[in-house]
């Protein structure tokens, strides 16, 4: 198992992070992506993957949410940080316009720049969209054939979302999303539509806890060592063998993120 997503510079994670890596070693997890969500966590998560060489790798760059944070010097502070062997995509970026907690003329603007030093590093994307599709993929289609991959993180959308990004060859990450009975239905149905070399599983955490977790944690923190709950529920859905897809999806990140 490889768990593409985890917000390790979370401050739910800072007392105890070294334990939650042994609890993930423990259940089979074989590495983690740690998110870089703006400028200054990008380089914690950096500082995070160099300290745990060869089972942590991390991402550089801004979330839409924090796009009106960007500098003139973003830009080249990122590039500075994906220099780093470690850092093996840009992102966390995107659009969300479902809390617009930055102007979606900056977050377009921000998620542009991301898009065009990814072209420039050749390095693949760690994308985010919310509520904001259609301005999403006008923006990103363009850059599709100079760009190394795209993933499309945390994936919630619809069957026709799906289908278009599926379209565009973009890579696709589920979440304990799934396991949500209520919120996760839609998703649910069409998991079985993601073809198995475009699949990535993540934890996402410390949030989107799995809920078919018994007895759930009582701090309802979420972090890598469940993602074997992520791993079944996709199996499950997809009426595909478990070590079989544990395999597959663990290839599909190597590949991904060229490691």
């Amino acid at each position: 198992m490889f768990d593409i997503g985890v917000n390790l510079t979370s401050s739910r994670f800072a007392k105890d992070y070294l334990d939650i890596l042994k609890r993930a070693r423990w259940v089979g997890v074989t590495g983690i992506i740690i998110i870089g969500t703006n400028v200054h966590n990008s380089n914690k998560a950096l500082s995070l993957s160099q300290e745990n060489k060869n089972y942590c790798w991390s991402t550089a760059g801004v979330h839409p949410h924090y796009s009106n944070k960007w500098s003139e010097d973003s830009y080249s502070t990122l590039r500075c940080l994906a220099n780093n062997p470690e850092v093996v995509a840009i992102g966390e970026c995107g659009l969300d316009f479902h809390r617009n907690f930055s102007e979606p003329k900056q977050q377009i603007y921000v998620f542009q720049s991301q898009l065009e030093l990814a072209v420039e590093l050749n390095l693949p994307v760690f994308l985010h969209c919310r509520k904001a599709h259609n301005s999403f993929m006008s923006i990103l289609k363009p850059f599709i054939p100079k760009l190394k991959g795209a993933v499309l993180h945390c994936f919630t959308g619809t069957d026709t979302e799906l289908r278009s990004c599926l379209d565009e060859n973009l890579f696709i990450g589920i979440t304990g999303w799934i396991s949500d009975k209520n919120r996760g239905g839609e998703l649910r149905k069409i998991i079985p539509l993601i073809p198995y070399t475009k699949l990535l599983l993540e934890t996402d955490s410390p949030w989107l806890l799995p809920q078919d977790i018994h007895p759930l944690p009582l701090s309802k923190r979420n972090e890598p060592s469940f993602l074997p709950y992520i791993l079944q529920q996709v199996a499950f859905l997809r009426k595909e063998d478990l070590m079989e897809l544990d395999t597959q999806t663990t290839l599909n990140a190597h590949k991904f993120f060229s490691i």
